[in-house]
């Protein structure tokens, strides 16, 4: 398994986002999720990504079980902020350093750990000063409960307020060829400041693949129903860009997802892909795209039918809490 560095954490080149098992992409399969982390950690995918929000703590519980017993195997990662209630209730951000106290302490405890070796600062607070929601994960870190600080959907100004309190290992955002958001300024910005990227729905929240062809092939409780991507017009005009890939995947003897992957891979070492998946065949299959190698060739030609910007539709209902 190749391995990259994210600051000073070393972890695989590609991630397993853990998120779907337990949420927001349809049912789940406890067994099939458990058997898809141990078959990424017998490939080299050591790099789990979870948060405290999935499922509301049920990931994060299904995470600690799933690496009982070689925790020293596992970079672990997992996230606090958004905050929701029992009944999984929206509850809004918290970055109160009593609140980043409280959340890794029940995120410990779920994991069924002493530490994480990466803890994310999920969205940003508006009404807590970074410096005080760094300062606070600054102390967990002086404590051994985590290794390295991150930031999730943070903006440029942002990551530089938080690095300037205490060096920020990594900052995870979406990024794929449907979302080149970063490249306006936030990939820029984390290689001054030596921050690696992390990147979240490297699939384009699985429009890449080439697998879906209509918003029913969604469950009904599955979130993608109502981003506006996949709604009307949208769906149809981002419908034709995955196709491209597709024909393009399919000159290239690979799959779509693994062209969008190796896509990604080849925009800097620094750049680490956590697709999700909870199939043990579609880990394997995005495993994969590390064989598949671009030429300059081929990237030009997919910067020329997906160039940045092409996607239609906002990212989220509701974009008022990214890029903050």
């Amino acid at each position: 398994m190749e391995r990259r560095k994210l600051r000073d954490l070393e972890v695989s080149a590609l991630g397993l986002g853990c998120m779907g098992m337990s949420e927001f992409y349809g049912q789940g399969d406890e067994q099939e999720s458990l058997r898809t982390i141990d078959r990424a950690l017998e490939l080299g995918v050591d790099f789990l990504d979870t948060a405290d929000m999935y499922g509301v703590g049920r990931n994060e519980e299904l995470v600690g079980r799933a690496v009982k017993g070689r925790r020293d195997r596992v970079v672990l990662a997992t996230k606090f902020g958004n905050v929701r209630g029992p009944n999984g209730e929206r509850l809004g951000i918290d970055g109160r350093p009593e609140y980043v106290r409280q959340a890794c302490e029940a995120s410990l405890r779920r994991l069924g750990v002493d530490h994480v070796d990466l803890y994310y600062q999920h969205r940003v607070d508006p009404n807590t000063p970074i410096e005080d929601t760094v300062g606070a994960m600054a102390e967990l870190v002086t404590q051994g409960r985590v290794r390295y600080i991150g930031l999730s959907e943070a903006s440029p100004e942002t990551i530089r307020r938080a690095n300037a309190v205490h060096p920020v290992t990594a900052l995870q955002t979406e990024y794929s060829l449907f979302t080149r958001d970063p490249e306006g300024g936030v990939l820029d910005t984390c290689r001054e400041l030596g921050v690696g990227f992390v990147a979240y729905s490297p699939l384009g929240r699985g429009f890449l693949t080439g697998q879906i062809r209509s918003p029913e092939d969604f469950a009904p409780d599955d979130f993608r129903r109502f981003s506006p991507r996949f709604q009307g017009e949208n769906f149809g005009r981002n419908l034709r860009l995955a196709d491209a890939v597709k024909d393009l995947a399919a000159e290239k003897g690979c799959t779509p997802g693994q062209l969008a992957l190796a896509w990604l891979l080849a925009r800097g070492p620094d750049v680490v892909p956590i697709p999700g998946t909870k199939r043990v065949r579609y880990l394997e299959e995005n495993v994969g795209a590390l064989d598949v190698k671009l030429t300059e060739q081929e990237l030009a030609r997919l910067e020329e039918v997906f160039p940045a910007g092409a996607a239609a539709g906002e990212r989220y209902p509701d974009m008022s809490t990214v890029n903050r």
